[in-house]
This record gives C-alpha cells, structure tokens and sequence, in this order.
C-alpha cells in the first residue's frame, strides 16, 4: 500500500498532467483547428500532433474523439463516419494523451455559431461539472451508482438528457489499474461501492468525472471531462 509521501506525489503528477491537458485544449482555440470546413478526422489528427509539437506526446491510452454535429449525441463506445463542420455547429473533443507516463483524459464542447440553445447546453456541461464534483466532496460515502444519479438529475433538472451508461471511470498512472467487475471501474449503475477506496494495487482510486448532455430532439449534444479526485 502506498504512503502519504507517495499519495501526494501520484495527485501532483495526476494534476500535472491535466494541466498539460488544458494548454493543450487552449492552443487548439488559439491556432483554430475547430472550425467549420475542418473534418472531424482531420481536428483528431491536428490536435495529436499539436500534443507531439507542444509536449512530446506521442501515445494516447484511448481512442481520440472529435465528433460534430449529430454524432456529438454519440458515446464514446461508437464510431461515427467522419463528418465536416459547418459554420452553426456544436463540436466536442475528448482525448487521452500520456504525459510521461500519467493518464490525462480532457474534453471539452465548442459552439461555432451562435445558437442560444447549443451556447446553452456547452455552458450548462461546466455548471453540471462543478455541481456534481461538489456533491463528490460533500459525501465522503458516496457510490458511483449515487453519483450517476446525480449528474441525471442535474442533467434533467436543466431540460438536458444524458448522453451515455456512465458519467466517468478510473484514471491513474499508465495503464491504469481496473478492477476486476468492470462496473465497479465506472460512476454508473450497479457501482454501489465506495468512490473513497483502494484499488487492487493498495494504491487510492483516483476518478474522471464525464458530463455529456444531450438535445434529442434537437440532435446535438456536449461533452465536458476531467479530474474529479485531484
């Protein structure tokens, strides 16, 4: 089992890692590589190898996302055509790149025109984050199955449904540590363990918090990630 001095270390290198992340995510706005006439294919490619130009990340440890349009209602487990941006259109990235050995998972939703509703929903993925972190920290026994409710919650409170089986999943050094029932690896139903625990290494589990809500009627969707433990 790790100690106190180890602990604190793994949280620094977890934070610094989404930090790497974040710049990341912020040079993507600044050089425009979101914009309408941009293939979702080609966004992927452009933010991976901004990752390698910026940081020297050459790995990811899943699939990178950039999903526009109706396939922003997608979860991640589905693999959409590719599909080119328009001038009015939502679009959500979400990568995993590896800095130095330690998993960042980021995602965020852009909106290139002015729809009130899409600017909406992409303010709202941020507002359900901070919501749903803090009811984290206000219940030292919560479950990932409470969890999930929660963000639910959040998400129809604000006239948004939800767009996947889980709001998040483990996250640590490279290749993270799952456990053995995968359920108990994800803030879905049917977790009713403790988030506050070890993992089968002795070592603290450390979370990603996912908030995809969607517009079924309308067909389009937003996607906001990252750390909810550190």
């Amino acid at each position: 089992m790790t100690g106190p001095d180890d602990e604190a270390a793994r949280r620094a290198e977890l934070r610094a890692a989404q930090d790497k992340a974040a710049r990341l995510f912020t040079a993507v706005e600044e050089r425009g590589i979101i914009r309408a006439g941009v293939s979702d294919k080609e966004a992927s490619a452009a933010v991976r190898d901004l990752a390698n130009e910026l940081f020297g990340a050459t790995r990811h440890w899943h699939k990178r996302i950039v999903r526009s349009g109706e396939h922003t209602l997608l979860p991640y487990r589905e693999n959409p055509p590719d599909r080119v941006m328009t001038e009015d259109d939502i679009v959500f990235a979400d990568f995993g790149p590896i800095f130095e050995g330690w998993e960042a998972d980021f995602g965020r939703t852009w909106v290139l025109g002015d729809d009130p509703v899409k600017v909406r929903l992409r303010d709202d993925l941020a507002e359900v984050f901070d919501l749903a972190k803090r009811y984290f920290e206000d219940r030292p026994e919560l479950t990932g199955e409470e969890l999930y409710a929660e963000v639910e919650r959040l998400a129809a409170e604000r006239g948004w449904g939800y767009g996947n089986v889980h709001c998040g999943h483990l996250v640590g050094e490279f290749p993270h540590t799952d456990f053995d029932d995968p359920i108990e690896s994800h803030l879905m139903p049917g977790n009713a363990q403790p988030l506050r625990r070890v993992d089968p290494t002795g070592r603290v589990a450390h979370w990603i918090l996912e908030i995809h809500l969607i517009d079924s009627e309308r067909r389009f969707g937003g996607f906001y990630e990252e750390l909810l433990t550190v």
